[in-house]
């Protein structure tokens, strides 16, 4: 059985501890591979690597740095069907979906940061006859980087990718319950000549290893994404000792339709919004906001197509809905399916463990699940599920969907339909999130800011906000 190794100094290398961890394939319940359990040894190990590489790294021009992220971005994409394949594997989601999505965007997110370098500049600032000041944009030194399971590399190489241009050497953890590309994204920065010590890649728990780097004097810099009581826990840590925080935390998305949208367009899109990736998306609509008059057109064509998509072997082309990620979020999922029929609500569809045949018998899968009837600031609408489960909610007027959408802790995205451009530009002006998306969905521009308000995240990532994070200003005064 294949045995990950962390990536520490420019070398593969098993844990201090030479302990492992079962890695499972969800898509048949099965440990296919062993992940490092790593701990505290291993993480000093790792910055001490990187404290030593970040004087060359910080100072190698911005010229060669994009030069060696772009041979990571190119590997990636020669690598496609292998990387997509592996995330298939352990994360459980369809290889198309992988492939279209995952992979691509992770080369797309070394291009992006390799040439936004050669573009990025500072301030100067004129006080005429008596001189003037200018800006310098320096690296942090060792930012830590810990990443989420559900777009495993994704959204592993929207921190990494960064913090390497900005000239920072980084100290990461992808999630251990999907290890495998992370890993192979070490054989790939050796390939590519990454000077050794720049990346560190430690595998293991976040109570071990994740605690250890958010805690570690030597890390002035944490970039997370997950989990919301996780967030919070790593600010409980780090707002102390004064670090750096950028926070990509939960959602409870509101996709709000109103009467005149682009019905045919509406649908679809609804469909990938709702169930893309099993529901496993910060960003999925899970709180369908419906204009009366359009309610039961909707829920109707929406019930029909839902029940149309098929749950099933993610290396089989013809599935569009994989295997959830662990048992354990599985069954998570499942809880708040009863719990929904016990605060209320109806099941129009799905609400059910899928069981396939053959070598998928032990496999977690879950029907796309579809609810009415709920209050709007019941548990189910409110509390963060992260899966194929979402809930019809009928408005009235604009106030009330509003104060309905705005209801939760929440605040990450929205997603507004409607032909009427006044109306769009009125909602998406007064409902409380980070990102909205008008007549689309997960229609992204990576220069864009991304993030969410509330307890969806402190802070914002993509583009010149990703390389400011990731620096310091230093203001130079001269006076003439």
């Amino acid at each position: 059985m294949q045995k990950l190794q962390n990536y520490i100094d420019g070398r593969l290398v098993e844990p201090a501890s030479k302990e492992y961890i079962d890695n499972y394939d969800p898509s048949k319940g099965e440990v296919y591979s062993l992940i490092p359990d790593s701990n505290e040894e291993d993480v000093n190990r790792a910055v001490n690597a990187a404290q030593k590489a970040f004087p060359a790294w910080s100072s190698t021009s911005v010229e060669k740095r994009c030069e060696i992220l772009m041979r990571i971005s190119s590997l990636i994409e020669q690598n496609l069907d292998k990387l997509a394949n592996a995330e298939s594997k352990d994360n459980g989601k369809p290889v198309s979906l992988a492939k279209a999505v995952d992979i691509p965007r992770a080369a797309t997110n070394f291009h992006f940061f390799a040439t936004a370098i050669l573009h990025y500049a500072s301030e100067s600032h004129s006080m005429g006859d008596l001189g003037f000041n200018y800006t310098l944009r320096e690296p942090v030194g060792v930012a830590g980087c810990i990443s989420p399971w559900n777009l495993p590399l994704y959204l592993f190489t929207w921190k990494i990718a960064p913090a390497l241009a900005a000239g920072n050497c980084v100290v990461a953890k992808p999630s251990e319950v999907t290890p495998m590309t992370a890993y192979l994204l070490s054989e790939i920065c050796i390939e590519a000549g990454l000077p050794n010590g720049v990346l560190n890649i430690v595998h293991g728990y976040g109570n071990k290893v994740g605690s250890s780097i958010t805690s570690h004097p030597d890390i002035p810099l944490i970039s997370f994404t997950g989990g919301t009581k996780t967030g919070a826990e790593i600010a409980k840590i780090a707002a102390p000792m004064f670090k750096k925080l950028s926070l990509e935390l939960g959602g409870k998305n509101p996709n709000i339709i109103f009467e005149d949208c682009d019905f045919d367009k509406m649908i679809d899109t609804t469909i990938k919004s709702s169930f893309s990736n099993q529901g496993e998306i910060c960003l999925c609509g899970s709180r369908i906001f419906l204009e009366k008059g359009i309610y039961e057109k909707f829920k109707t064509e929406f019930v029909t197509k839902t029940k149309n998509l098929v749950v099933g072997d993610p290396t089989d082309s013809k599935t569009n809905l994989g295997a959830i990620v662990s048992e354990d979020h599985m069954n998570k999922i499942l809880s708040y399916i009863k719990l929904a029929e016990e605060e209320g609500g109806t099941i129009l569809t799905g609400g059910n463990q899928v069981t396939l045949q053959g070598d998928h018998t032990n496999g977690w899968y879950i029907e796309p699940t579809i609810i009415q009837g709920l209050p709007y600031d019941c548990r189910t609408n409110t509390e963060e599920i992260f899966g194929p489960v979402v809930t019809l909610i009928p408005f009235d007027n604009e106030d009330d969907l509003l104060m309905m959408a705005n209801s939760t802790k929440y605040g990450l995205s929205a997603t507004i339909w409607t032909e009427n451009l006044s109306r769009a530009h009125r909602i998406a002006a007064r409902v409380h999130v980070g990102i909205v998306w008008i007549n689309c969905w997960l229609l992204r521009d990576l220069r864009t800011p991304f993030g969410g308000v509330k307890n969806s995240g402190v802070g914002r990532e993509g583009g010149v906000e990703a390389l400011r994070f990731f620096t310091e200003p230093k203001n130079i005064c001269l006076k003439l």
